[in-house]
């Protein structure tokens, strides 16, 4: 293969992130718990990989996905600001998901 691409264990943790990411929206969906940014993480969680892949096949050759997600964004391609916006809002779920968790333990 002449594209470079991210290790293997990168790949292992982009993929457990966005399965857990998956996995407490729909169960905070269900459990009734900010149903609009349950709804929101999950749209976003499943569309950026495919927008990110899709996008991926016009990367120049030696360049890995990373290199190539911030050349299109430093560019204003559309995709590249739809994925880090989107990866963006995943971290704050998180961080508003594991900041809940812990107040609600203090109770």
């Amino acid at each position: 293969m002449y594209w470079e691409t991210l290790p293997n264990w990168f790949w292992t943790i982009y993929y457990i992130f966005l399965l857990a990411t998956l996995g407490t929206a729909i169960f905070r969906f269900f459990n009734k718990h900010d149903k609009i940014l349950s709804i929101v993480c999950i749209i976003f969680t499943l569309t950026i990989p495919i927008v990110s892949f899709f996008y991926s096949f016009g990367r120049a050759r030696g360049m890995n996905e990373f290199e190539h997600l911030l050349n299109q964004f430093f560019q204003g391609a559309v995709w590249s600001i739809f994925t880090l916006i989107g990866y963006l809002f995943l971290l704050i779920w998180w961080s508003l998901f594991l900041f809940k968790k812990k107040s609600y333990g203090s109770d």
